[in-house]
């Protein structure tokens, strides 16, 4: 981590007061404002805002300042259980802060993998009290030791002001959710030229001049000091007699074409601008309507660049050419027209290289200049220096001479063999690499690697179209695909492996078969179906000698793929080939042991005369996500037991253990034991047992004649009682410790009554439980929905309907469970 101007910079400890937001603000204006005033107060360069999902399992990116959203293209959606600043920041509420690259690479791998980059960051929570909306960040050039104090003092300040003002919304700030593209937020640009513009009229006959205030402005004069005053004693001396010309010209012609005069101007300077104008149509033409436009010393500066024997460019914050001088034009020996507002990595063939184009991300992460050194051919070498600011980047570019290691001798050829440029990868072929690599180390399931490759290898080689098979007794099977035409790959769905087809053969010859043109693919597989694809890369998936499946990337122009790129692709498979391999292992076991997980629970309630119950579980939607939780009701000749319990964690032993508490706390209640002391037996049994694991669980024995209910709580939740006039609340039970803490717990015991028209709700944390958020804030949320679900009459269309938003969540770390019961 280098020191350099970083070491230096200092963080204002009073920073000027920005404006203050809108009193009626929305929260899109509240998130820009609020971005805009941290990145100024913190003396950063840029900073994003990351909001909660509506799902509150992912961070999304909301807003962005400073820092082209191009960057950051591989963190647009952050998992909040992943290992990231952002999400370490919005799970335990502290700010976190790196110094530069190698503390990132040290703390959060992940993140120095997707931005390899000399960059800091500091990430401090969006909230107020237990309510948590996001995660401000802030960057900066790397400092050499840590991040100031007072910069991580002043974005706790602005990350507590925003979330004090997001709260205040309307519904406590509850629609503070990230929803469609991130708001890119401009900030103040470097003082510069101003451009104004003015008009007048100009009476042709009696010569004297109406100007507007913009005119006015620029001229320095008031409307009384113009008054009356003729347009060419406005004017230099030497410009005079030309605009005469011209403006009888435009009596006839009806338009004065742009002419570049000087104004004299308030204060008796003379100040170059451009004019134009038009005589409007009628009988007598008498009066020219013009515009002036002032540049200040705008122009100068261009026409003194464009005097430069070294070229000069300009970059947008994205990294498209914005101007060029003379000079850069014949040093690149293309037009400037066939330059403009295009990336230059992408027009110029010997730019191609990802690397050229991780210099501009070097550059505009880490706020630092940068050089490097690239061949034109046949054989000119350029020196290009790039200078950052958070608006883009100048350039500059001069001949040299050739680095040592790739001078010839004076016998090698100094003419370049005529070959087709090679192929073009898309923006940051090495980072999407990267990213990938990095995403096949998180993915557990075959779905999620294959959703991994999919999200980065299109864009890393400009791929169009991609399909993954996978061998299952010698025969391919689809596992995903994108971009393909309806219905195209159904014909080669099950197909052997031995079939002769590139997807089949590449498989049995273990290397990868690479097609650069539609010619050569028909030539090698006559009448093999084709799309609009024009070349192709079928890469074989072989994992310790075992073959997976296949990989195969369309690409719709013909493409020359270099040794370079060929090797990276075959790389590239291997790597793949053992994640999926990896992944097929997680699944198998994850289908056995969610098999097992519901098995253990009942596949049917019993029907109890004066009662009604309706049970439900949900999986998680995560990971292994093979969880502990059940429910049991269980008839006894003192009433009915009703039971809920969670086993932590999620794994096969979780589950295992489940079913082992499930079924000795059945044991103990079909016996007779009260509450207390069933679950004073099934604690001293877990103990005994040792899995190293704990568990919470609620009883509640039933009268269904009396409705009086006695109850025992280890460590579980409340249950929620809805009274017949729907007023609902959360019981306040006596309760013990958590199963398998001590041998010698106790658990007292609860006595409620359970009146006719009422319902009873036992529910486990999966339910209620959501990241940033307290666990009392999840279950009034599920007090009021049982309070408002007054209307329905059907207990199974309850439970159906308190579980709606858990079961439309896609992301659901933990497992549901839900008992019902009413007692009609």
């Amino acid at each position: 981590m280098s020191g350099g101007p970083g070491a230096k910079r200092t963080v204002r400890d009073r920073p000027p007061t920005l404006r203050a937001p809108l009193g009626n603000a929305s929260a899109e204006e509240l998130l820009a404002d609020g971005l805009r005033r941290a990145v100024h107060n913190t003396s950063a360069y840029g900073g994003m805002v990351y909001l909660r999902s509506p799902d509150r399992r992912s961070l999304v990116l909301g807003v962005v300042a400073g820092v082209p959203l191009s960057l950051l293209s591989g963190f647009r959606r952050v998992p909040v259980a992943g290992q990231l600043p952002a999400a370490v920041a919005y799970r335990t509420g502290r700010t976190i802060s790196l110094a530069g690259a190698e503390e990132t690479m040290r703390r959060f791998p992940r993140l120095s993998v997707g931005m390899p980059y000399a960059f800091a960051l500091a990430c401090a929570p969006i909230g107020l009290g237990e309510q948590v909306f996001g995660v401000l960040c802030v960057l900066w050039p790397s400092f050499e030791r840590e991040v100031p104090s007072a910069a991580r003092r002043h974005l706790r300040t602005a990350a507590g002001r925003l979330g004090a003002a997001l709260a205040a919304l309307p519904g406590a700030g509850a629609a503070v959710e990230a929803t469609g593209e991130p708001v890119v937020v401009e900030l103040p640009g470097p003082a510069g030229p101003v451009v104004r513009v003015g008009t007048f009229d100009w009476d042709l006959m009696a010569g004297t001049v109406t100007a507007d205030e913009g005119l006015r402005t620029i001229l320095g004069r008031s409307a009384a000091e113009l008054a009356g005053t003729s347009l060419v004693d406005l004017i230099a001396p030497e410009d005079r007699r030309g605009l005469r010309i011209a403006g009888l010209a435009a009596a006839r012609s009806g338009t004065l074409s742009t002419r570049f005069v000087r104004l004299r101007d308030g204060s008796g300077r003379y100040r170059p601008v451009r004019i134009w104008g038009r005589v409007p149509d009628g009988p007598v033409r008498t009066h020219l309507i013009g515009a002036v436009l002032d540049t200040g010393t705008g122009a100068a500066a261009v026409a003194a660049v464009e005097r430069l024997r070294e070229g000069i460019f300009a970059l947008t914050p994205e990294g498209r050419l914005a101007y060029l001088n003379r000079s850069m034009e014949l040093l690149v020996d293309t037009p400037r027209e066939q330059l403009i507002g295009h990336h230059p990595w992408n027009v110029l063939p010997w730019l191609a290289d990802p690397a050229y184009e991780d210099r501009y991300r070097s550059a505009m992460l880490s706020q630092r200049p940068t050089a490097f050194l690239a061949r034109r051919p046949p054989d000119q070498w350029l020196a290009f220096s790039l200078y950052p600011d958070t608006h883009g980047i100048t350039g500059r570019v001069v001949p040299t001479a050739p680095p040592r290691e790739a001078r010839r001798p004076a016998s090698s050829p100094t003419t370049a063999e005529a070959v087709p440029p090679p192929a073009v990868t898309g923006p940051g072929a090495t980072y999407h690499l990267l990213q990938l690599a990095s995403a096949l180390t998180e993915a557990v399931s075959v779905r999620e690697v294959c959703g991994a490759v999919a999200e980065q290898i299109l864009p890393g080689f400009g791929g169009q179209e991609l399909a993954i098979y996978l061998v299952h007794e010698s025969r391919l099977y689809l596992a995903a695909q994108t971009g393909y035409p309806d219905g195209f790959l159904d014909e080669f769905e099950g197909i052997p492996v031995h079939a002769r087809l590139p997807g089949t053969e590449t498989i049995t010859g273990g290397v990868p078969i690479f097609f650069e043109s539609e010619y050569e693919l028909l030539a090698a597989y006559p009448g093999i179906p084709v799309d609009e694809m024009r070349a192709w890369a079928f890469l074989p998936l072989i994992a310790s000698g075992h073959p997976v499946g296949s990989c195969i990337l369309g690409f719709d122009q013909p493409r020359i793929f270099t040794t370079e790129e060929r090797s990276v692709l075959t790389a590239l498979g291997g790597l793949i080939a053992q994640a999926l391999e990896r992944a097929r292992l997680y699944d198998a076991e994850f289908t056995l042991a969610r098999g097992l997980q519901q098995a253990l629970l009942p596949h049917r309630l019993p029907e109890v005369p004066g009662l009604a119950i309706a049970g439900r579980y949900l999986p998680g939607t995560q990971g292994m996500e093979i969880g502990g939780d059940w429910y049991d009701a269980i008839v006894t000749e003192h009433g009915l037991c009703l039971v809920i319990g969670d086993v932590e964690g999620h794994s096969v032993s979780a589950a295992a253990t489940m079913g082992q508490l499930r079924s000795a706390v059945r044991a103990f209640t079909t016996v007779g034991n009260p509450p207390g002391k069933v679950l004073a037996r099934t604690n001293r049994l877990l103990v005994d047992l040792d899995p190293g694991l704990l568990a919470s669980c609620c009883l509640i024995r039933l009268d269904p004649a009396e409705g009086r209910a006695h109850a025992a709580r280890a460590g579980h939740l409340p249950p929620l009682l809805r009274h017949p006039d729907g007023r609902t609340e959360a019981l306040d039970l006596a309760g013990g410790p958590l199963l398998g803490v001590e041998h010698t717990s106790t658990y007292p015991v609860s006595t409620f009554e359970l009146p006719r028209g009422s319902v009873l709700a036992l529910y486990t944390d999966g339910l209620v439980e959501e990241p940033g958020a307290a666990i009392d804030q999840g279950i009034d949320r599920l007090r009021v929905s049982l309070a408002h679900s007054t209307a329905t009459h059907s207990l199974d269309a309850l439970a159906d309907r308190l579980l709606g938003a858990a079961r439309r969540s896609t992301h659901r770390a933990d497992d549901v469970a839900l008992l019902l019961t009413a007692r009609p």
